[in-house]
């Protein structure tokens, strides 16, 4: 009778002496498991505020229990349901042009063939990623205002008539945070396609070439088939990120003209969880949040384990 592959497998026996040689990397592993527990999972008790009517002084134990109250006044709320149209476009706005602006910088940075030329390019594109956003917002503000260096440019070449404020017309909000978000992060986001590309094996090239193949067929051939894996991954792993759409820059240039258009989930909780002290309602809306990113991950998982080999579980 033919053995399973369960008892073909080799038992593995853990004595006392194999513990006590590998006694360090267990004591190592056991404060990384209960650093875990304490920073990602302890905290995670807190989503219970979001099934009651939670008042600080009561605590988590002594508040009542409210059931679903708190999702329904958010699904019931005009606001929130702006919040979430803003959060969503602005998130998948971001994920698709900060992901093509990556991949199109990687490719034509790595057909520059003068390093001492490539090398700077790389080191200025990924430089703006070190910055706060409170720099980036105050360029912005600068070079977007009434006097600043983009209206300059547009009444000198007659493409308008008069000065245009930015920031007093909720059409531009998204283009700028969109446009923000490239500047900032296109040159660090390149990185790891760069690192794909030069995986590459060279005689892929060096055969394409001998065919008589022109720089843009094996672009299309050779270079964009190498990165694929690494780009259906990382898709993948930033689509949980939509709902991420951000904080900082939307409340930093969102102002009372673009109210309606400015505010995410993340200010949102901010107003409520913190400015009106409702912290269940604000918990409600970040449990919605998390829920709706991990749908979103599970359900691209299941498309790329479809159409492709790609895939994250």
């Amino acid at each position: 009778m033919a053995r399973t592959k369960t008892e073909n497998r080799p038992k593995i026996k853990m004595s006392g002496k194999e513990l006590r040689r590998q006694k360090f990397l267990l004591v190592v592993s056991f404060f990384m498991v209960a650093y875990g527990v304490v920073f990602y999972y302890w905290p995670l008790t807190g989503w219970l505020m979001a099934f009651q009517n939670y008042k600080p002084k009561k605590g988590l134990l002594g508040s009542k229990f409210v059931g679903l109250d708190k999702f329904k006044f958010l699904f019931e709320d005009d606001v929130f349901i702006k919040v979430i149209r803003n959060t969503f476009a602005m998130g998948l706005i971001n994920l698709v042009t900060t992901t093509i602006m990556a991949v199109l910088f990687a490719i034509i940075l790595n057909e520059v063939r003068r390093v001492w030329i490539k090398k700077p390019i790389q080191t200025i594109s990924y430089l703006p990623h070190f910055l706060s956003w409170i720099v980036v917002t105050g360029i912005l503000h600068t070079s977007l205002s009434s006097s600043g260096i983009v209206n300059e440019i547009l009444l000198k070449t007659g493409l308008i008539n008069q000065a245009i404020n930015f920031f007093a017309h909720p059409k531009y909000f998204w283009a700028i945070v969109a446009f923000a978000q490239n500047w900032k992060e296109t040159g660090w986001n390149a990185i790891i396609y760069l690192a794909a590309i030069t995986a590459i094996d060279p005689s892929l090239y060096e055969a394409a070439s001998i065919d008589g193949a022109d720089r843009l067929q094996k672009i299309r051939y050779i270079t964009l088939p190498g990165i694929k894996p690494t780009f259906l991954i990382l898709l993948l792993m930033n689509v949980g990120n939509v709902l991420n759409a951000g904080f900082e820059i939307q409340y930093l240039l969102g102002n009372g003209l673009v109210q309606s258009v400015s505010q995410t989930i993340d200010i949102y909780v901010l107003k409520w969880g913190i400015s009106q002290n409702d912290y269940s309602l604000g918990t409600a809306a970040g449990l919605f949040k998390s829920a709706v990113s991990i749908l979103f991950i599970v359900i691209a998982n299941e498309i790329a384990k479809r159409y492709s080999e790609q895939r994250l579980f």
